[in-house]
């Protein structure tokens, strides 16, 4: 199964004046049913419990049930060292550094990341479209 790795903040949650980002009910149903989940956040170092209590605050029981199932990550100085670059993964971050991005390009594998920008409207739609998409094109082709 895909890896997804998830950001919080500008991701799941708006990264300004924090509240649910538009549509988020049903991305997360959406990620947590086509992808192994696992948190890739400064809310969670090796705990999902402390991201799931951060998100209490802004997403329904529903949610959050379906959250329970992210796995955690931890890393020293960069994202990329939580993220087995040799298995098939999309990373959503809302701002990458550029020391994170050179670290996938080297990996050659940059395009698997997917840069989120809630101030488009239905950000998290397009998103689960793209990575609907993205299963699909992985499907063996039945003839």
């Amino acid at each position: 199964m895909t890896k997804l790795y998830l950001d919080i903040d500008g991701v799941l949650l708006t990264a300004k004046h924090t509240r649910p980002a538009p549509g988020v009910e049903a991305f997360v149903a959406f990620v947590t049913q086509h992808f192994a989940c696992y948190w890739l956040t400064t809310h969670c170092q090796g705990d999902q419990a402390t991201a799931l209590r951060y998100l209490a605050a802004y997403l329904p029981a529903s949610s959050l049930a379906q959250l329970g199932a992210v796995l955690p990550t931890t890393w020293d100085a960069l994202k990329p060292e939580a993220i087995d670059l040799s298995a098939d993964f999309y990373w959503l971050e809302d701002r990458p550094f550029q020391a994170e991005i050179a670290c996938l390009e080297a990996a050659g594998v940059a395009d698997r990341l997917l840069v989120v920008d809630l101030n488009t409207p239905e950000a998290l739609r397009q998103l689960q479209e793209t990575l609907r998409q993205a299963l699909q094109n992985q499907q063996p082709k039945v003839h």
